[in-house]
């Protein structure tokens, strides 16, 4: 796994938890981690980041017109 370091400005008020939960909700909303992946990232358990994810505004759901079309044919 990688290191990232980043310079937040000071008037913006973030921990390092919160901007774990917001790098790990995008990068899982736009496809690019797992859930799981997703919640290692949080430094949460799968269930926790779940449950997180729609206080920060995430879905838990994909936006995808493929996945769509495939729950409803499973449905």
């Amino acid at each position: 796994m990688r290191t990232v370091s980043l310079n937040i400005p000071d008037n913006i008020d973030i921990n390092e938890p919160e901007l774990k939960i917001i790098l790990a909700g995008e990068l899982y909303e736009r496809e690019r981690l797992s859930l799981g992946q997703a919640a290692d990232l949080a430094g949460l358990s799968k269930r926790a980041f779940i449950e997180i994810l729609g206080k920060f505004g995430f879905s838990l759901f994909s936006q995808s017109e493929e996945d769509l079309l495939s729950d409803i044919e499973n449905a």
